[in-house]
C-alpha cells in the first residue's frame, strides 16, 4: 500500500501550527542525536586508545549501515509511511545512542561501540528520509519555503547538543550517562511529535501516468521507456487513465531521471562539506590546530551555530534570489570556509572559518531536498534518490577521509571535498524550480 497516496483534506489552522511544530521538532531531535556522539569523539578515541584510522573504520560501521537503510528508505517511507518511519528510527537511534555510551564508557569494547553505531546508522537513514519527505509534504501545504527552517531546527538541535557535549567533556561526565539522557530524549520527543505530522492525510491528490502510447511512457529524461501492460484483457480502455505506478516502480523510475541524479551530485559536495565537519573537526582543532578537547567541542558548536544562522536567513534569501543563486554562493563560501581552516595559521582564524565554512554549508541539503521534491506524486521516490548520493557523501566521505588522515593528517585530508564542492557549484542551476510534465492529476476529486 502507498500511504503517500491518500485523500486530500485541507488541514485547519491549528492543525497546521500543530503539525509545523512537531516537523520543527523532529528535525531538532534529529539534530540533538547526530551532535551527541560527535561531540564526544575525542572521549570515545581516548577511552578505547584508537587512531585516526581506527576511528574511520568505526565511523565506517555507522556509514555500511546507512547507506543500507537509505538505499532501501524510499520504499521503506512509501510502505509505511513518514510517520511510522520516523517513529521508528528514532527509537533505533536512541538504542543505538546507548549502546554505544556503554561500549565506550562501561564495557570499554570498540565491538560494542561498532554494534551501536550499525544501530545508529538503520535508524539515522530512514529517518533523515521520512522527515525530508514529511517536511515536503508540510513545504507544499503552506506555499511557501519552509525546508530551511526545518535544517535550521536540525541545527539548533547540534548546537543545543554540542553546547551540552562540551559541558559534559569540560566536566568529564561518563559518555554512558550522556547519551542515556540524549537518547531518551530523542526517542519522547520525536514518537509523541509524530501525533500531529499530517504528510498522509494532506497528500496531494493521486496523479497517474498518462502514456502518450499504449505501448511506451514518455519520461522527460530518458525517453519513450517500454512499458508490460500484461494481457489485452488487463490493459486500460482508451480513454482511461493508467493506474498509479506502484511503489518500486516509482522508486526505480526516480533513479532513471537525470535531473534527479545530477541534484544528487550537487547535494554530495555540499553534505560532504557538512560531514567532515562534524565528524572530524573536533578532532582537527585538538590535533591540528593544538585545542584542547573542549575547545574542539565549542568549535564543531561555532560550526552548526553559523550553519543554523545560514539556514534561518534562508527562506528569505531564497525568496529574493532564487534557488540558483543561493546554491552558487553556498558552494563558494564553502570552499573559502574549509581552505581557510586548513590553511589557518593561528588557531582564532580557524573558529573564524568555522563561522564560514558553517555559513556556506548551511543550504545545500535543505535546498536539494526541495528540489528534488516539485512534484509531489514522486517527491519520496527522488528525495530517497537525492538522500542516497546526498548522505552516502555525507556518511561515507568522513570515514575515508579518517583513512586519508592516517597518511597526510587530519587537517589536509580535509581538502578532498574541495573538488566536489566546485562541482556542486556548477551544477547550481539544475535546482531551479522544474513542473513535472509528465504525470497529470486525477481531474475527479
Amino acid at each position: 500500500m502507498n500511504h503517500l497516496n491518500t485523500t486530500q483534506r485541507r488541514a485547519t489552522p491549528t492543525e497546521m501550527s500543530r503539525w509545523r511544530a512537531a516537523v520543527l521538532a523532529s528535525y531538532a531531535a534529529s539534530g540533538i542525536a547526530f551532535a551527541t556522539w560527535v561531540s564526544r569523539l575525542p572521549a570515545i578515541r581516548d577511552g578505547l586508545n584508537l587512531t585516526p584510522g581506527g576511528i574511520g573504520l568505526l565511523l565506517m560501521c555507522m556509514t555500511v549501515a546507512s547507506f543500507i537503510s537509505i538505499s532501501a528508505s524510499g520504499l521503506i517511507v512509501l510502505r509505511m509511511g513518514p510517520k511510522l518511519t520516523t517513529r521508528i528510527g528514532s527509537c533505533m537511534v536512541g538504542a543505538g545512542l546507548v549502546t554505544v555510551g556503554f561500549g565506550a564508557s562501561i564495557a570499554a569494547s570498540p565491538l560494542v561501540v561498532a554494534a551501536g553505531l550499525v544501530v545508529l546508522g538503520l535508524g539515522t537513514a530512514s529517518w533523515n528520509t521520512a522527515s525530508n519527505v514529511e517536511g515536503a509534504a508540510l513545504e507544499r501545504a503552506l506555499d511557501r519555503h519552509i525546508m530551511p527552517h526545518l535544517h535550521g531546527a536540525f541545527s539548533l538541535g547540534t548546537v543545543a547538543a554540542a553546547g551540552f557535549g562540551a559541558w559534559a567533556a569540560a566536566v568529564h561526565m561518563p559518555v554512558f550517562w550522556h547519551f542515556l539522557i540524549s537518547g531518551v530524549v530523542v526517542t519522547t520527543s520525536v514518537v509523541t511529535a509524530g501525533f500531529w505530522f499530517r504528510a498522509e492525510k494532506t497528500a496531494a491528490a493521486t496523479h497517474t501516468y498518462r502514456p502518450d502510447e499504449t505501448d511506451t511512457f514518455q519520461d522527460p529524461s530518458t525517453g519513450p521507456l517500454p512499458i508490460i501492460t500484461g494481457s489485452p484483457e488487463t490493459r486500460p480502455e482508451p480513454g482511461k487513465a493508467a493506474a498509479p505506478l506502484d511503489n518500486k516502480r516509482l522508486v526505480a523510475l526516480a533513479w532513471r531521471d537525470r535531473r534527479t541524479l545530477l541534484i544528487g551530485v550537487l547535494v554530495l559536495g555540499l553534505a560532504l562539506a557538512e560531514g567532515a565537519a562534524g565528524d572530524w573537526v573536533a578532532l582537527a582543532l585538538a590535533d591540528g590546530h593544538g585545542q584542547s578537547d573542549a575547545a574542539g567541542a565549542v568549535g564543531y558548536g561555532l560550526f552548526v551555530t553559523f550553519m543554523t544562522i545560514g539556514r534561518f536567513a534562508g527562506t528569505s534569501i531564497l525568496d529574493r534570489f532564487g534557488r540558483v543563486v543561493v546554491m552558487r554562493w553556498c558552494s563558494a563560501t564553502a570552499v573559502v570556509g574549509l581552505a581557510l581552516f586548513v590553511f589557518s595559521p593561528v588557531p582564532w582564524l580557524a573558529f573564524v572559518a568555522l563561522a564560514i565554512w558553517g555559513l556556506g554549508a548551511s543550504l545545500g541539503f535543505p535546498v536539494g531536498m526541495s528540489a528534488a521534491a516539485d512534484d509531489p506524486v514522486h517527491a519520496a521516490a527522488r528525495v530517497s534518490v537525492v538522500s542516497t548520493i546526498g548522505y552516502g557523501a555525507f556518511l561515507c566521505g568522513p570515514p575515508l577521509l579518517g583513512l586519508l588522515a592516517e597518511h597526510f593528517g587530519i587537517l589536509h585530508s580535509l581538502l578532498a571535498p574541495l573538488v566536489l564542492l566546485v562541482v556542486s557549484f556548477f551544477l547550481a542551476p539544475l535546482s531551479g524550480q522544474q513542473n513535472d510534465k509528465s504525470v497529470q492529476p486525477n481531474e475527479a476529486r
